[in-house]
């Protein structure tokens, strides 16, 4: 398949925001996003990605929209911008559209070991045993790797129906193109060089919630009655998946 000039530059647009916006030094990123037509509709879609913090011990993947949390990010602000990466991989589809290429419904994408590859999935999502949610948990376990015995027995029911009945699917064909990424300095949302790491913001913010939960019960002990509530930061959803409508500026989903 021939590349047009505007495609190489979509992706180092996608590039070039993704490495904007992970606030420290990464082995590599995975991204799913897609884009479905409903007839008489406009198009809607999702996208999610991924990166592994690069570090000498084992790192587990971090979800991006964990990363407002975790580094004391804005997180309206943080969605504007994940919302500009989607912006792009819809430009992208668009591009092949009017160069009378057929267009796909998924992509995924993989930076790591200094390429950038993306690749092109063709699947008719209405059609798909699965939903969203089961996409995504397979998704994962095919790019990310994850550990089967450590998924919950929902996850884990997920992945044994996929493998039981993967060949029993006709697959379509995929295309894949691959380059190297994109190395021109990036500036990020953050000065890393100048900031904690994932593990040690995720301490320093455990820490600090502990010594706010010892002195705000202190204040209640005196006042001798409760006057609020304490919401552990280990309870939010670390599987979010950010919903995209028709708008150009990539609204979340309610």
């Amino acid at each position: 398949m021939i590349i047009s000039p505007e495609e190489k530059i979509i992706y180092s647009e996608i590039q070039k925001k993704l490495f904007y916006i992970i606030p420290e030094k990464w082995e590599s990123i995975y991204l799913y996003a897609s884009i479905m037509n409903a007839p008489n509709q406009k198009a809607f879609g999702e996208m999610f990605f991924y990166y592994l913090p690069k570090g000498l011990i084992k790192r587990k993947f971090v979800n991006s929209y964990e990363i407002p949390g975790i580094f004391n990010i804005d997180e309206q602000q943080y969605s504007k911008l994940i919302a500009e990466v989607y912006k792009e991989i819809k430009d992208l589809r668009n591009c092949f559209i009017r160069n009378k290429k057929k267009a796909w419904t998924n992509i995924t994408i993989i930076i790591k070991d200094a390429k950038f590859r993306i690749e092109y999935d063709y699947e008719n999502l209405f059609n798909s045993p699965y939903d969203s949610y089961q996409r995504h948990v397979i998704w994962r376990y095919i790019y990310l790797k994850d550990d089967y015995d450590l998924l919950s027995r929902k996850e884990q029911k997920i992945i044994k129906h996929y493998l039981e009945n993967k060949d029993k699917v006709p697959t379509l064909k995929k295309y894949a193109y691959e380059e190297g990424f994109y190395r021109n300095p990036v500036k990020n949302i953050i000065d890393y060089e100048k900031n904690l790491s994932v593990d040690e913001a995720l301490a320093q913010s455990k820490e600090a919630a502990k010594k706010e939960k010892k002195k705000l019960s202190s204040l209640f002990k005196k006042k001798n009655k409760l006057t609020d509530v304490i919401e552990d930061e280990d309870t939010r959803s670390k599987n979010q998946i950010l919903k995209y409508g028709s708008s150009e500026n990539g609204k979340k989903e309610e």
